[in-house]
């Protein structure tokens, strides 16, 4: 299987309904299929955290650095896609294409390491108010754990070429595209050189990438904090989202319309392509 293949047999698996609470089964299914998945590479660490009397897992793989061993101090790059949807929607956009990235890079990293030890996380919870990422930070942060990079993989297959299908938060209108063709790489201010390197690495896979740093957290631009990365910015961890802009864009955003025939697999096959040169050059 190519990788476009191997992206839409997993959208296929997960994107169904699977809201933790409407919608049990599902969410039970798409949990074990990242478990299966992730236990290919390595053993699945479960992180479990409680919500109203409600056991939730956030599911972890570690990956090795290239140099196992011998440069122990070096911090991981954590890569998170959170895998719950809303109750009413397959979420194919939301966020099956994050997932089904997540577990492709999952297996390129374990096939050939990169320089940074990874630790790739499938959240939960997050659309009940990134409960999942806050519980999981917070442990890091508590265990003074330090990150190189915290990278949100949030709705990544959604494009459309006709000028004015982009909207934004005001002032950004001004200053990008109209056209929402490209994929946006959202971090804060600490990290402008990675978001710099990092777009113009995934501009060798063919992909068109627009940037944008945020001061104090991204709380004057409360659309930014959408995800799974903010309870990192609020620890004051280096992190970044890299997405397609949700409802700014997809009008299929939380609906029941939010279906794997509305991608566009292409774009996605080439937002993977792009974040692994970009990942392996950090």
């Amino acid at each position: 299987m190519n990788l476009t293949e191997r992206l839409q047999t997993s959208l296929s698996e997960i994107a169904r309904e699977r809201d933790p609470y409407m919608a049990t089964a599902g969410h039970f299914f798409v949990q074990e299929y990242i478990r299966q998945q992730f236990s290919q590479w390595g053993s699945v660490e479960i992180h479990t955290f409680e919500v109203r009397g409600k056991a939730c897992n956030n599911l972890i793989l570690n990956l090795p650095s290239q140099g196992r061993g011998q440069k122990k101090d070096l911090p991981p790059i954590l890569i998170g896609a959170h895998y719950d949807g809303v109750p009413g929607t397959p979420g194919a956009d939301d966020n099956a294409t994050g997932v089904a990235v997540l577990l492709e890079l999952a297996r390129k990293f374990a096939a050939q390491a990169v320089r940074y030890p990874l630790r790739l996380v499938a959240f939960d919870m997050e659309e009940y108010g990134l409960l999942g990422s806050a519980d999981y930070a917070a442990l890091l942060h508590e265990q003074k754990q330090q990150l190189r990079l915290m990278i949100s993989l949030e709705m990544l297959g959604y494009t459309d070429s006709t000028p004015g299908s982009q909207s934004y938060p005001p002032p950004l209108e001004r200053f990008y595209p109209d056209t929402g063709d490209f994929i946006a790489l959202i971090g804060n201010l600490r990290i402008l050189p990675d978001l710099i390197g990092m777009s113009r690495n995934i501009g060798k896979a063919g992909v068109s990438s627009q940037w944008l740093p945020v001061p104090n957290r991204g709380l004057i631009v409360p659309q930014t904090r959408l995800s799974d990365h903010a309870p990192f910015w609020d620890l004051g961890y280096p992190a970044m989202m890299v997405t397609d802009t949700a409802f700014l864009r997809n009008p299929h955003y939380h609906k029941a319309s939010d279906a794997i025939a509305t991608l566009d697999l292409d774009f996605l096959t080439r937002v993977c392509e792009g974040l692994e040169i970009a990942i392996r050059s950090l």
